[in-house]
């Protein structure tokens, strides 16, 4: 049995009367399976969050199904709730207690033995690192020591599946950092599902053993990163030449080899027909027409490379559609069975 299994799951927000509702998640279908840390990726506004707090009883379907170990999160909320851990993008925490009291107060709201709960708290406040701060309050900790906190509350009651929604964004590198050893330890040691929604390439690459692309609240790509690239396959070369005013020659020898992708103002890129082989012919042709390089790379592929291809458009600096279709929104469009109930 799949940890999760999503299927053509809608979601559509009222904007008024006189405005057509706005569908932030359109038909998305996805298997989790159990163990697995799966990278939800794509830019803001791609429906990332509305699909976790679907998943997680927070928010209604409008159309399709999903069920979180085995359960309907319709029909099933209480269920589901008491098998997962959340750690969403806003962190619940009141900065006039310290983080002891935080987790005393989340061990008796799951129903911990009186006799458990200390010892809990107390075990994965030390496992994120937060032991000599425990009897400080939230006020004073910093983003990352918040995050690592949220995170701590999540796993009070030892859940089965764990939801972070863009856990680390905001967060220094370090702090990022510590932040992906927990959670591959969750799953690596304790066998814990993540399904975790990120815009950073990066953290995807690093922790998820799969990823699902999502676009305009449609998943466009799903699989191993590894795989994922190989799709791709070709590499790109990126060349700045060292004058402005060679861009354009610049731009017609590298068209020889392969077609023009993204890159920075300053130079210009091609992915490469050939591959990395065709690397010595590129500077061998620059050399030929006395193009003088002030800066050349290669590029493996990478999961923008792969979002590029299956989207038309980078990752990066893409539109807040998300945030968009939740402004002026007044409550999501139940299924017409939901509505009846």
């Amino acid at each position: 049995m799949n940890a999760i299994e999503i299927r053509n799951l809608v979601v559509k927000y009222r904007r008024g009367w006189r405005k057509p509702p706005i569908t932030a998640v359109n038909g998305l279908s996805l298997d989790v399976p159990p163990g697995a840390v799966v990278g939800f990726l794509g830019p803001n506004g791609a429906g990332k969050s509305t699909t976790t707090l679907m998943l997680t009883t927070l928010l209604p379907p409008t159309a399709g199904s999903a069920r979180v170990a085995g359960y309907d999160v319709v029909h099933e909320g209480a269920r589901v709730r008491g098998v997962i851990g959340a750690a969403l993008q806003e962190a619940a925490l009141d900065p006039l207690l310290t983080g002891s009291e935080h987790m005393r107060l989340q061990t008796a709201l799951h129903g911990l033995p009186r006799e458990e709960r200390a010892a809990r708290g107390e075990e994965l406040l030390a496992r994120m690192g937060l032991a000599e701060a425990a009897d400080r309050k939230v006020g004073g900790y910093s983003g990352g020591m918040k995050r690592r906190l949220d995170l701590a509350l999540a796993l009070v009651h030892r859940p089965r599946i764990l939801f972070l929604d863009e856990p680390t964004t905001g967060l220094d590198i370090q702090s990022r950092t510590a932040l992906w050893d927990e959670v591959g330890r969750l799953a690596s040691e304790d066998g814990v599902t993540v399904f975790l929604t990120t815009q950073y390439l990066e953290e995807a690459d690093v922790l998820a053993d799969r990823v699902g692309i999502i676009d305009r609240g449609r998943i466009v790509a799903e699989g191993t990163p590894a795989k994922l690239k190989s799709d791709i396959g070709r590499p790109s070369v990126e060349v700045v030449p060292r004058r402005a005013e060679e861009l354009a020659r610049l731009a017609a020898v590298l068209e020889r080899f392969g077609e023009r992708t993204e890159s920075s103002s300053k130079g210009v890129a091609v992915r490469m027909r050939g591959g990395e082989r065709d690397l010595a012919e590129v500077v061998r042709a620059l050399d030929s027409e006395a193009i003088a390089v002030e800066h050349i790379q290669l590029h493996a592929p990478s999961l923008d490379d792969v979002f590029l291809a299956k989207t038309g458009h980078s990752l990066e600096g893409s539109g807040e559609r998300e945030a968009e279709a939740g402004a002026g929104a007044s409550e999501p469009l139940l299924a017409a069975s939901k509505a009846a109930a």
